[in-house]
């Protein structure tokens, strides 16, 4: 997580996007619509031969080139292996182009719908696909891209934020004294757990990155990927009351070992990566705050409120890490 200024994107007009694209021999039609991301600037463009593609421009400072190969060499290792993904398109033999200072990679556009995870079969459909993922993942590491861990998804962010100035100063010691105790919780979370595996992974695999086709699912936006325990791609498709999560990961587990055979030890993992992922994006809003798209999107970041839940959510988290971890039906 690197701060980037204000003015990352902000000579990113229609007419770079089609240039870029002109550079690359994709010669659109004119059709330009900007989708919903806030990480980096991705929009779908209709071309005048063919179906429209998506274009994915990389925000400046984020991650290496090496970093970002290594995300499409992972998505292109999938798409071989017949996983349902949408892998980057290989132009004058690469994927990662340059135009105009900024980093962009061309998509086919495969759109969908937003799955039905209470359906029957779903979750086991998933779950299959899913391990197939983390079957190719564990066939080699990540050497470029970082792990996911507690230094820098839980100490790192921890210290930016009580850094930054933006938690508000009556809060911050009762801020700074929950978290701390919170990535205590996740320390013993892990040291239960174990040395667990870890593998190359979706990373961020919530129902938003699924889109559901009448042939079935598809994963998109492996921007987040790194190395991970394989519970990291399972956990964020849970929700609702424990016993509703239970049911849920039951049905996610029995499609998963149909492929790839699952260590329950990482289960005690859950409330731990939960539990980091809310202080990481607490301090990627506050590193991103410069950015105009921020403060329109996020306007209830800067009060008093959000950081009086934030201090709520970590108690309620560390509670949560002390239960018995989920176990399958």
């Amino acid at each position: 997580m690197t701060p980037t200024p204000s003015h990352s994107f902000s000579d990113l007009g229609p007419d770079t996007v089609l240039d870029a694209l002109d550079s690359l021999g994709l010669y659109s039609d004119g059709r330009l619509l900007a989708l919903n991301s806030y990480e980096n600037r991705v929009y779908q463009v209709g071309m005048e031969q063919g179906p429209p593609v998506v274009v994915k421009f990389y925000r400046p400072q984020r991650w290496s080139d090496a970093e970002i190969l290594e995300e499409h060499c992972f998505v292109a290792a999938l798409h071989e292996f017949e996983v349902p993904v949408v892998a980057p398109l290989r132009i004058h033999d690469a994927t990662l182009h340059q135009h105009a200072g900024y980093r962009l990679a061309v998509f086919p556009r495969q759109g969908g719908r937003a799955p039905e995870l209470d359906a029957p079969g779903t979750l086991a459909w998933i779950g299959r696909l899913m391990a197939r993922i983390h079957t190719v993942g564990a066939a080699e590491p990540f050497v470029a891209r970082p792990a996911l861990d507690v230094e820098s998804f839980g100490v790192a962010p921890r210290q930016w934020l009580l850094e930054s100035g933006m938690i508000p100063a009556e809060l911050r010691d009762s801020w700074a004294a929950i978290s701390a105790q919170a990535l205590d919780g996740v320390r013993r979370c892990e040291q239960r757990a174990g040395d667990v595996r870890r593998i190359r992974l979706h990373g961020d695999c919530h129902a938003g990155n699924l889109l559901w086709t009448d042939a079935g699912p598809h994963f998109v936006d492996f921007d987040d990927s790194r190395s991970a325990p394989a519970i990291q791609d399972l956990w964020m498709l849970l929700s609702g009351e424990r016993s509703d999560m239970v049911r849920q990961l039951s049905d996610l587990l029995a499609g998963y070992e149909e492929f790839r055979e699952f260590d329950p030890r990482e289960l005690v993992l859950i409330e731990a990566l939960r539990t980091l992922r809310l202080l990481h994006y607490s301090a990627w809003l506050a590193m991103r705050w410069e950015d105009p798209a921020f403060p329109a999107a996020f306007p209830w970041f800067a009060s008093v409120r959000y950081w009086q839940d934030r201090i709520l959510e970590l108690r309620e988290q560390v509670a949560l890490m002390e239960e018995p971890p989920l176990w399958p039906a």
